[in-house]
Order: C-alpha cells, then structure tokens, then sequence
C-alpha cells in the first residue's frame, strides 16, 4: 500500500528584525551610567551637545554633576602669565599630550581675555590678574572703579565695583573667587587686606552685587594666640585649599589661617623643622588632604595634615622627591646660571615649579 505524505506544516510567519536601539530609548539613569565613564569634562561636555535625551540627563541632576567632578578633576588647561606690569595677562596653553577635547576647549574658549571692557575715553583700564580658579578669572583694573570676574571657557563676564578705598589704604590686599557650589548658581569674592599685626575681610556677592564689609582682626586675638611681635606673613597672595585661604612664611612656625565660611581667622602650626628651609605652599591632595610643599637644597619635601596612630591631628613627612637630576636635564636651558624654583601651584596632586 502507498505511504502518503503528511501535509506540509504552515510555514511561520518572519518576524521582522528588531528595531534599533537609540540613545533616546535609554533611560535618563542608564545615560548617566555611562557618562560617568567618559574620561573628562571636555568629552562630557560633547556628548552632553549631541542630542535634547543627553543634555537633559547631564543638566537635570546636580548629584550627577558633583560625582562626575568627584571622579575626573577638571584639568589643567593653561597658566596665565603677568608678562609686562599693567597689561592684559597672557595664557600659556599646556601640550603635554595631544588630546582633541582639549584642544577643542581652548580653541573655543576667549583666553585672550578680549570681552574685558576698555578704559573710559579710550585710556588703557591696566587688568592686573587678581586670582584664577575653578575656571574663574579675577582681575582688577588700576584705572577704573572696576573689577572683572571672567570665565574664558563660557564666555561669561561679571563687572563689579571695586572695595571701598578706606579698607585698602597701605595695606596688602588681594581677591579670591569661591565658585558656586551648584552651576549657575551665585558666586562670591573674598577681599582680604593683612598686615603682621592684623586683617580685615569684605565679601561681595554675585547676588547683591555689594560689598560687606567686617572689622579689622588683631593678630593676638587669633588662636592660637603668638605675641605680636613674631607674626610675620608672605606678602605673597594666600592659598585657597578646601574654604580655607592660608598665608605661610617659611621663616615662621605658623600659618595665618581664613575660614571662608565663617570669616574667622585663626593660627596653625607648620611641621616641625622646616622654619627657614625656603618657601612653603599649601595645597590640595585630589581626595581634599591639606598639604604643604616646600623645596629643601634641590628636593621636594610634601607633609600631609591627618590623623597619627594615636589618633591625633597632625603634620606628617608624606614623600621627598629629588629634583637635582631633572634641573641636571634641563641645564641646556639655563646656561650656566643658578636655578631657582619656585613653586607656583599645587592641583590634584601634581606640583607646578617655574625654573
């Protein structure tokens, strides 16, 4: 007998192909997620421009913002350089490695500083630089009423008046920015005026765009109190490190201390024998250590403020590093002549020198 064939099976319907998965079906978390993996600023800053679903996870959450700082430092671009007395300072970019993104943030930013307005009547306003921090610019005009506080990167420019002349009449002065601590939010400027026997302070708010002006300090009132005859502090501008401005004179045994938060000044003890040893400069460790870094007969000497053993906050000797091979390499550069260093800046653990 013949077999018969089954009937054919129904063939299945083709399911069609998957649609594409684009960046504005992932989730505003999702696109966090992996913006916090993008090496820098710069890189974050263009992905953030590429679509509306990007930029809105970017903007819409300062707690995002804040850990992306937390995890990639902001880097340095540049320094500025007060070539010639009373000019416009000049920007020196740094190329220590080829990298587009920041490259691109320099070529698309004003660090030739040309939205600073002129003097009245065409006379030169002479913007002395003042203080350059977490991407502000601070400069003060000799020949106006103004001071200019400036971000090259935005673009954006604030004009403020200067402090009142009778609180910085033959006394040392100087400016420090504190930048806000969400974007766009308002900003303030710390003026400082000190001498050896004493300071006085006025802050001005981006907001209220008005000087407030407190009292003069004595030295002897500043704890812990040092008889007034052995204070004596750099005239070099002082050092902003985690909302404390400290002025150090490496001859001394102490530091003139300014809480930002509080306008309180007091006194801390510097380590243990280095009184003498050349100049000394406060920093920042990139996980917020307090530091001082001072150069001893060609090696860089780095004490770190923390808690010992025992449980006591104090200096501790963190690392020395010899520098006389590297100035031995250089030496084509400076032809015989002494080096001196000087140590300009300290920014997430790297120490900046000038030969």
């Amino acid at each position: 007998m013949a077999c018969e064939r089954p009937p054919p099976l129904p063939k299945k319907p083709e399911s069609l192909p998957a649609a594409p998965t684009t960046i504005c079906a992932l989730g505003d978390d999702l696109l966090r997620e992996i913006f916090l993996r993008l090496p820098s600023l710069p890189t974050l800053v263009r992905a953030a421009l590429t679509c509306h679903s990007s930029l809105r996870a970017v903007r819409s959450t300062p707690a995002f913002r804040r850990r992306f700082r937390e995890l990639h430092p902001p880097p340095l671009l540049g320094i500025f350089l007060d070539i010639f007395e009373y000019d416009t300072p000049a920007f020196r970019p740094l190329r220590l490695r080829s990298d587009p993104d920041l490259t691109a943030a320099i070529s698309g930013s004003d660090f030739f500083l040309i939205r600073l307005p002129g003097g009245d009547k065409g006379s030169d306003p002479q913007w002395v630089i003042s203080d350059c921090h977490d991407g502000y610019v601070l400069l003060f005009s000799c020949n106006t009423d103004h001071m200019a506080i400036y971000n090259p990167l935005t673009r954006a420019l604030h004009l403020f008046p200067k402090p009142p002349a009778e609180i910085r009449e033959d006394v040392r002065f100087e400016f420090h920015v504190l930048s806000p601590e969400e974007d766009q939010g308002p900003f303030r400027v710390i003026f400082v005026c000190h001498e050896d026997d004493g300071a006085q302070t006025a802050v001005l708010s981006s907001e209220t765009r008005e000087w407030q002006i407190f009292p003069w300090v004595d030295a002897a009132s500043m704890q812990p109190a040092l008889q007034p005859e052995d204070e004596k502090y750099s005239s070099d501008s002082g050092k902003l490190v985690n909302g404390f401005i400290y002025w150090i004179e490496a001859s001394q045994a102490s530091a003139r201390v300014l809480n930002t938060t509080t306008l309180q000044f007091s006194q801390i003890n510097l380590p243990p024998h280095i009184e003498g040893q050349g100049a000394l400069t406060a920093g920042e460790t990139r996980d917020g250590k307090l530091c001082i870094v001072c150069i001893v007969k060609f090696t860089l000497v780095i004490w770190l403020w923390g808690t010992d053993d025992d449980g006591f906050e104090r200096w501790m000797l963190d690392k020395t590093f010899p520098l006389e091979q590297a100035i031995d390499d250089l030496g084509h550069c400076f032809m015989g002549d002494q080096v001196i260093l000087k140590i300009l800046a300290i920014e997430n653990d790297f120490v900046y020198l000038s030969a």
